[in-house]
């Protein structure tokens, strides 16, 4: 079977162009495949949410989870992002928080950016499910509520383009976190965190282990025919997503009907982060002029301090110049 794997980066209006042509030759190709490169434009972002859509393809969340978590797990719901610490982040390519099974919580999201995006802000939105968490289950379970009731809350962030320290790191590129004791002691905490670099795994020339999580971030990181081609004969299950991503491109309007809010050039979350980022320089440069000030006020009370000594000294030899005229 001749199959001709397609790429195409922010081409909405080329693609037809292209499928045309490759169908006027004279040997036409039996399967075309449209690889999305990381496309940035509204559409391919929203096709990308489209592909992963827990209510259309539920399948498909809970196997991605469960490659990086490393055992099985299986999203029963999606819950709503509700809460002010998901509101107006714009550049996630996907944000998606679900309940598993056992009743714990898990937030994934793939990120294009990983500006502003701390240790400090992925342990707040860590907390901020084990309190949804909280009320939710103190809320249903009223008087019988113990915190055992309280499972675990995972937080699966996605680099696209990672912050400098990952790339100190060899070549790993999944980072498992959890809180343990010095100890030993056995109490096991309720927050785990899990970061992906999608660049430092592109890095890598050759993955020895082809296993389903290898699949999944090949499939995030595709950038050359041949890749994509590779990879669907080696994760045959992969050509589906290629084919419904392809399909999507070329009528687009069955994404924008799903989504109809429009995504939002400029970012909220950035936009916050930049006002933050001036309000510091301006306090540090208040600093460094109050700074100044006080020891001009300083210098100020000294030379004062020594003007007026002066002026005493000055009357002191007036007044024995006086007396020794006497």
């Amino acid at each position: 079977m001749r199959q001709v794997v397609v790429t195409s980066f922010n081409q909405r209006t080329m693609i037809y162009e292209a499928v045309y042509s490759l169908c006027s030759q004279t040997i036409r190709p039996k399967r075309i495949i449209l690889v999305d490169d990381g496309s940035t434009d509204q559409v391919s972002l929203q096709i990308f949410k489209r592909i992963f859509h827990p209510d259309i393809h539920p399948d498909r969340l809970s196997r991605l989870i469960s490659s990086l978590l490393g055992m099985e797990v299986k999203v029963v719901h999606i819950l709503p992002n509700e809460d002010s610490m998901m509101d107006g982040d714009t550049l996630l390519i996907m944000d998606m928080l679900g309940e598993l099974e056992d009743g714990s919580l898990i937030n994934v999201e793939i990120r294009k950016q990983s500006y502003a995006f701390p240790a400090e802000r992925i342990t707040c939105y860590s907390s901020d499910l084990v309190m949804r968490q909280y009320v939710r289950v103190k809320g249903c379970k009223g008087n019988t509520f113990t915190y055992r009731d309280i499972k675990k809350v995972y937080v699966i962030v996605i680099f696209e383009q990672s912050m400098g320290i990952f790339h100190k790191m060899g070549e790993h590129y999944i980072h498992h976190g959890e809180t343990k004791f010095d100890t030993g002691l056995p109490l096991e905490l309720l927050q785990e965190f899990y970061l992906v670099a999608l660049d430092v795994f592109r890095k890598i020339p050759y993955h020895r282990d082809r296993s389903e999580c290898t699949a999944w971030l090949s499939l995030l990181t595709t950038e050359h025919l041949e890749d994509a081609e590779a990879l669907v004969r080696e994760y045959p299950w992969l050509e589906e997503i290629y084919e419904e991503a392809a399909m999507l491109r070329q009528h687009p309007e069955e994404v924008l009907g799903m989504f109809s809010e429009a995504l939002q050039i400029l970012d909220e979350n950035t936009v916050k982060y930049m006002i933050e980022e001036l309000q510091k320089k301006v306090e540090e440069k208040e600093a460094a002029i109050n700074e100044k000030d006080t020891i001009i006020n300083e210098q100020s009370s000294a030379l004062h301090r020594i003007s007026t000594e002066n002026e005493a000294l000055k009357r002191q030899l007036e007044e024995l110049s006086q007396n020794t005229s006497l």
